[in-house]
């Protein structure tokens, strides 16, 4: 029975990422363009331009080969449903074991078509940085960056993703942070987290308030890649300012009493990084500097000179502006104010569970 379970719920994973991926890709409007092109091409006064039919020809079946891919992979899933209703009517164990098998390939045909389609970026391969910020709201915003922080590493566990936490500042309260930075390593860990820039707004009745009112808090995230080739930057080191620190930690022996945490921060964009993983100050020093790197990489390639400010903006001012989810525990829900979907199962999503939001955001291209 255990087995049969497992099964129906594997079956049923793949039909969700079946619908995903062919509501993101958008096979109706694919089937609308390839009809456009044909009566183009069955047009007698086009022939006269060779490169447009040409043109025309190489769309034609790009087109037909992701309309193809889509449809064999539906037609597979009808299929397979079907072999497993049978085998678990004629209570046939081969046939179970065998599709097993079947599902698998399935999803790796969904996954690797996802790929192609979704993660189109220069960067979305790449692993990740995320920065985590308590804003506006004092201990309450301590403890909902505490909760946001986990959150991500709870979603990178289910993606099968390492996390390794590279800085955490601990807050005013037991267990609550200022900030923290996460190394999210993993295939693709920077195409489906870029989406993720921006604030995270709580309202619920405040734990810390012996009245039980009502608190809003803030929390901000920085999303950018890990650059693993050398990036040809030159940064002028009169525009940094270099901090060390005692790191913090949980007391007792294994408090680092030398001061081995390096923070450093980027004068003219504001932008900070910290490390107090390593012991070695040496070692902390140089994972700041390639973190400060790859956010300043990441400034000039999403925005440029222009939009910095912009971007900065968006990082540091965390108040009621730029928004991209509110949590509303009173009422129990999620919602987000970019893409409009909303979720009721608060912990579900606290749990991890990110990813139609995540899927949403992608699908608009944000």
């Amino acid at each position: 029975m255990l087995e049969i379970h497992l099964i129906l719920n594997k079956l049923k994973e793949i039909k969700k990422k079946n619908i995903f991926i062919r509501g993101f890709l958008n096979y109706s409007k694919y089937q609308k363009k390839l009809l456009i092109i044909k009566n183009k091409l069955n047009n007698p006064n086009i022939w006269n331009d060779f490169y447009h039919i040409l043109s025309l020809n190489k769309k034609k079946t790009n087109i037909e080969n992701l309309l193809s891919s889509l449809d064999d992979i539906n037609q597979e899933i009808i299929d397979i449903n079907e072999l497993i209703n049978l085998a678990i009517n004629t209570n046939d164990k081969k046939i179970l074991k065998e599709s097993i098998k079947i599902l698998f390939n399935i999803k790796n045909k969904i996954n690797i078509l996802e790929l192609k389609k979704i993660f189109v970026k220069k960067n979305d391969g790449k692993n990740c940085f995320i920065d985590i910020q308590a804003g506006s709201g004092g201990i309450d915003s301590q403890d909902w960056a505490k909760i946001i922080m986990r959150m991500y590493i709870k979603w990178a566990e289910k993606k099968k993703f390492q996390v390794n936490v590279v800085n955490k500042s601990p807050g005013d309260i037991i267990g609550g942070i200022k900030s923290s930075t996460l190394h999210i390593i993993g295939h693709y860990a920077f195409g489906w987290l870029r989406t993720e820039n921006g604030i995270h707004r709580l309202v619920r009745k405040s734990p810390f308030n012996s009245s039980k009112r009502r608190h809003t808090s803030f929390v901000s995230t920085f999303i950018y890649p890990e650059i693993q080739e050398n990036i040809n930057m030159s940064i002028n080191l009169e525009d940094l300012r270099i901090d060390v620190y005692r790191s913090s930690g949980a007391g007792g022996q294994h408090v680092n009493r030398t001061e081995s945490a390096v923070r450093i921060t980027h004068i003219p964009t504001g932008l900070v990084t910290q490390c107090q993983n390593n012991r070695s100050q040496h070692k902390n020093k140089d994972q700041a500097m390639k973190q400060i790197k790859f956010k300043l990489y990441e400034l000039q390639n999403k925005k440029k000179q222009k939009k910095q400010k912009k971007i900065e903006k968006k990082k540091f001012n965390i108040s009621w502006g730029y928004q991209i989810r509110s949590y509303i525990l009173d009422n129990s829900r999620i919602k987000d104010i970019r893409t409009g979907i909303e979720i009721n199962d608060i912990q579900s999503v606290l749990d991890g569970n990110l990813d139609k939001f995540i899927q949403a955001s992608l699908k608009l291209g944000l």
